[in-house]
């Protein structure tokens, strides 16, 4: 192991994410920092194409990469697969899931959100949201199933509720996984079954509030729900969920049956931000300063889903321009204060936001111009392969995407299981044929 250099500062980054992996890779040239990036998982991942891997359009190793494989030039970064447990701000030390401890000189919180169920977390089980890899396969393998499982189904109102899908939360999440399920159903699958027809399945986009995509301009959110339409799927605004379990879905007195539901309805910050002690909104939010700090503790920042960042008018959006953005601002700052010079405000520059409704339909909307259809969709496809980390993950997915394209064939329409199942017989015949 590398010699710790007497005067380096110790800079511990919790979480991966667009926000902390851009923070660790704009200090490489810094010889004064140390860095130690912790995170649960061994891979970043690119959240806004994570809905391609539910609806079988990418596979997983598209759109992550390995942690220390981005970072395995970066002399002055180290990685360790933890999770943070507590933070001691005190001491100026974090805590691990393995009973770690380490000191820092300056900390960066950015630990990402999780899916919010307002109360109601037994709906997890019924309904999965979409924030990691495992979420996304999970969905993909309960959509195949759904499939597979009406093929064999006799019972015409049990094979009706296995081809029902319903989508909750109308944001950009919910809208591009219900056109995604659209298209799916009647194009990507449309000649593989025999008995069943999956032009006729019924997907459902339940919004609560008046109209979907509501950050959008209403004349864009009239656009996607034309576009949705067009795929087949329902668009049912103002109707609150008031009931998830394995037999579907309830809005107030009605009960739509479905074998199969996703949550896309509210995100929550990951749940370190409540061990800080510190202020937090009422999403759970850490309150920061201009300078993305905690009050009264300048050497602790949070970035990302976790903080609340005051704008223009509303609180920042979680999404991945900010978090980006933020990244950033915190290595100049850290390099300034190594300079000995004063921090400056965070200043969000606004670059707009799209949502995609399928194959060459989307949405996009930067300050007063706003388009739909295939320009917006070709700006995003161009926005999103532009930020995928590593050169072999854009080949990739322009390639898939090409392929599914011109052929409306989807390549990862795998039903991989939780778990791993050992069927007797297999070893002794592994056995047999080894000379074991």
């Amino acid at each position: 192991m590398a010699k710790r250099h007497v005067d380096a500062k110790r800079l511990v980054v919790v979480g991966g994410g667009f926000a902390g992996l851009e923070l660790v890779k704009r200090l490489r040239r810094e010889r004064g920092v140390e860095i130690l990036l912790l995170d649960r998982s061994n891979h970043h991942l690119f959240q806004p194409l994570l809905y391609q891997v539910a609806m079988a359009g990418l596979s997983p190793a598209e759109i992550a990469a390995p942690i220390r494989s981005l970072l395995s030039r970066q002399a002055n970064a180290r990685v360790l697969r933890s999770e943070v447990t507590d933070v001691d701000l005190e001491r100026r030390v974090v805590t691990t899931d393995e009973g770690d401890e380490h000191p820092y000189d300056w900390l960066v919180l950015a630990c990402g959100a999780r899916h919010a169920y307002f109360g109601h977390e037994s709906w997890e089980a019924f309904a999965p949201g979409l924030k990691t890899l495992e979420q996304a396969t999970e969905i993909r393998r309960r959509v195949l199933d759904a499939f597979e499982e009406a093929e064999k189904e006799h019972d015409p109102e049990r094979q009706r509720a296995l081809l029902t899908f319903a989508v909750v939360g109308g944001g950009p999440t919910g809208v591009e996984l219900s056109g995604a399920l659209g298209e799916m159903s009647r194009f990507t699958l449309a000649r593989d079954f025999r008995r069943i027809d999956p032009t006729l399945a019924r997907v459902v986009l339940i919004e609560a509030g008046p109209r979907i995509l509501p950050s959008f301009h209403p004349s864009l959110a009239s656009r996607a729900v034309r576009g949705l339409e067009s795929l087949g799927v329902q668009v049912w605004t103002s109707s609150p969920v008031t009931q998830i379990d394995a037999d579907g879905v309830e809005i107030g007195d009605e009960r739509l049956r479905c074998r199969t539901a996703v949550w896309a309805a509210g995100v929550r910050p990951a749940a370190l931000s409540t061990r800080l002690g510190v202020a937090l909104d009422r999403q759970g939010r850490v309150l920061v300063g201009p300078d993305l700090s905690i009050p009264g503790r300048p050497e602790v920042f949070v970035a990302g889903d976790q903080a609340r960042v005051e704008g223009p008018g509303d609180p920042l959006p979680g999404i991945a321009p900010v978090a980006l953005q933020q990244g950033r601002h915190l290595a100049r700052q850290l390099r300034r204060e190594l300079a000995g010079r004063p921090r400056e405000p965070f200043r969000y520059r606004d670059k707009g936001q799209m949502a995609t409704i399928g194959r060459r339909r989307a949405v996009l909307e930067m300050g007063h111009l706003r388009m739909g259809g295939l320009l917006a969709w070709l700006a995003w496809l161009v926005v999103h392969v532009y930020y995928l980390a590593g050169f072999k993950n854009r080949v990739f997915v322009v390639l898939q995407w090409a392929w599914a394209y011109w052929r409306f064939r989807r390549g990862a329409r795998l039903i991989v299981g939780k778990s791993w199942r050992f069927y007797p017989g297999e070893a002794g015949e592994t056995s047999a044929k080894t000379g074991a």
